[in-house]
């Protein structure tokens, strides 16, 4: 069990950075706070481009990675000492 939440500790790490980097390198198309509440729907919703998508896809599988494995290790945590 040692070797796996190592293991996961390890994957958490990597898809931080890599969640970080990935979600820095998406297109702004908001003019700030007033966005969240509605103010900004004048730019597309979708995305523009095949790299923007692809760059979606990713961010999206590796946020789902990162969120898996704190589940994970959650887990681990909260059975180990039974």
């Amino acid at each position: 069990m040692d070797i796996l939440q190592f293991v996961l500790q390890v994957l958490l790490g990597i898809t931080s950075l890599l969640l970080t980097l990935l979600i820095l390198l998406h297109k702004g198309r908001g003019g700030g706070l007033s966005d969240m509440f509605g103010g900004g729907m004048t730019s597309a919703m979708g995305s523009s481009g095949l790299a923007e998508r692809n760059l979606n896809r990713f961010t999206v599988i590796l946020a789902l990675a990162w969120f898996l494995s704190i589940v994970a290790l959650g887990l681990i945590t909260k059975f180990q000492g039974i």
